[in-house]
């Protein structure tokens, strides 16, 4: 199973439908406008609140739920992606909302998907062409098959018999800073495994060897389960993504994570290590 294209691979690329995944947490309509300005030649733009979350319920859900797997096939399906096509993501920062449809075309049981390994600024360095007009839709068959991740839930993690690894950075993580969510913390017993630690400085994914050594290296077993999560459910699917990419199982992904964790004041936080 292939993971991560190149842009090299992605330009001998036959039979693939190009998905622009590009946000903004601060600006919820910088990717919708970026793409409208500028895009890789047939990419469709998907949303991270838009299309790839559901609706937010206060007091119960985090900052980006999942939406039901019917709703998303439904705006797969009106993409024009076919069961038996390669499906290519990109974003433009460090590949975390590509990684996150990534994992949700696999949760739809779709198995030919890959992001693209630096992303869109890694196609223009490249000299790869960009265009403004937007791609005719033409919709599908699209057909959900058996989900190919799985998920748990806030109430199973207290009996998770396994290893519970936590995507955002170590500030974060030890309940130091917290700019996003009204607690800070992670949720006991967690590692963490900051999802920017699978990039080099040009954001590219690390080469294969290195990632599983320094995965291997900060805890992270290949024979038992691991569950991944981070702030909202996005940033994890990176580790999820990186760790399949590396070899490992693929873990397990707490969707609500940190943002709907603390919604119960009965649900324990610890802090620091």
């Amino acid at each position: 199973m292939q993971t991560i294209i190149t842009i090299a691979e992605l330009k001998d690329l036959d039979n693939y439908i190009l998905f622009d995944c590009r946000f903004a947490l601060a600006d919820a309509n910088y990717g919708q406008t970026a793409y409208q300005q500028s895009h890789i030649p047939g990419a469709l733009y998907f949303d991270l609140e838009k299309d790839l979350s559901g609706r937010i319920i206060k007091g119960t859900t985090g900052r980006h739920p999942l939406p039901s797997r019917g709703d998303f096939s439904e705006k797969v399906r009106r993409s024009g992606l076919m069961n038996d096509q390669q499906a290519v993501i990109y974003d433009d920062s460090n590949g975390a909302f590509a990684a996150r449809m990534w994992w949700m075309l696999r949760w739809l049981g779709h198995s030919r998907v890959a992001g693209v390994d630096g992303g869109f600024n890694a196609w223009t360095i490249s000299g790869g062409p960009v265009t403004d007009s937007e791609q005719a839709l033409e919709p599908s068959d699209f057909k959900i098959s058996n989900e190919l991740t799985s998920t748990i839930s806030a109430d199973e993690i207290a009996d998770f018999d396994g290893v519970i690894t936590d995507a955002r950075d170590v500030e974060r993580f030890r309940g130091n800073s917290e700019p996003i969510d009204p607690i800070a913390g992670h949720i006991p017993n967690a590692s963490c495994l900051p999802f920017t630690n699978n990039l080099t400085a040009d954001q590219t994914f690390k080469p294969v060897e290195l990632l599983k050594k320094q995965f291997l290296e900060m805890g992270v077993p290949e024979s038992e389960p691991i569950v991944c999560y981070c702030g909202s459910g996005v940033t994890a699917a990176h580790n999820i993504l990186a760790l399949v990419h590396a070899g490992f199982p693929e873990p397990i992904l707490y969707p609500g994570s940190w943002s709907e964790w603390i919604t119960d004041p009965e649900r324990p936080v610890a802090t620091n290590d």
